[in-house]
């Protein structure tokens, strides 16, 4: 079959498109593989860092470590809805749970750390009404009286000093201040499951129960398939043992 010239053209103009797709599938599609082995790395690092200090947590308030996460979890978020109830829930307390009654010694910092441990650091912009005074103090530098400006909030401690004068002018203020605080979540079940495989992590104690692993239940290389000629392949996400993270 005899091809016109433009008939090739038109052939050549395909091949150049095909061409073209194909360069950016192998250009892209790696970098798009890549970045899927990396979010499951991360989010089953996070999982895995999560679990750990849930049994840590656990040991603390019951002396042990359990093999059993979920026992650990739900006794751990119970005592963290406990504590934000009621401030008085400290020292030696009882939980009832699953028809079982569990012992724990809760200190007064838990709740704060729960918080800071099992959240994310955020920050805001609060908006606030306050009230600026004028007061004349005898400044003894000075040896003469001066005129400073506080905050109304803080008027009565320079009352009760023998060098406050009087006071000149009150004025409402607004002002932006920056506030820290902890978006913080409750660790549930999923924790205890790789992200990628849907198999728990392997938890491991110590015959002398002073010693925790935490570990990633893929053991070899595990692969899927990716756009017919490629493939996603992840190894292990790692160990923590006793604190120690292998990927740092």
């Amino acid at each position: 079959m005899n091809l016109t010239r433009n008939n090739k053209i038109d052939i050549l103009e395909i091949l150049i498109i095909l061409t073209l797709i194909l360069m950016v599938i192998v250009i892209y599609v790696p970098v798009a593989i890549w970045e899927e082995e990396n979010h499951y790395t991360k989010e089953s690092r996070f999982r895995m860092n999560n679990l750990y200090d849930v049994e840590v947590f656990f040991k603390s308030l019951t002396g042990d470590f359990s093999a059993d996460f979920h026992e650990s979890m739900n006794i751990v978020n119970a005592v963290r809805d406990s504590v934000v109830a009621d401030s008085l829930f400290i020292e030696e307390q009882e939980v009832f749970l699953n028809g079982k009654t569990y012992l724990v010694d809760v200190y007064e910092s838990f709740s704060f750390e729960f918080d800071t441990t099992f959240g994310f650091l955020s920050f805001r912009r609060d908006t606030i009404s306050d009230t600026t005074v004028q007061i004349i103090v005898y400044d003894q530098d000075l040896s003469r009286e001066d005129s400073i400006y506080i905050r109304k909030s803080n008027l009565t401690d320079f009352i009760e000093t023998e060098n406050f004068i009087g006071i000149i002018n009150e004025e409402p203020t607004i002002r932006v201040e920056l506030v820290e605080y902890y978006k913080t979540f409750m660790p549930d079940s999923s924790t205890y499951y790789c992200p990628l495989t849907g198999k728990n992590y392997d938890i491991s104690i110590s015959e002398d129960g002073g010693s925790l692993s935490v570990s990633s239940p893929i053991k070899n290389t595990y692969t899927e398939p990716r756009y017919l000629f490629f493939s996603f392949k992840a190894n292990s996400h790692g160990v923590i043992q006793n604190g120690t993270r292998s990927w740092e």
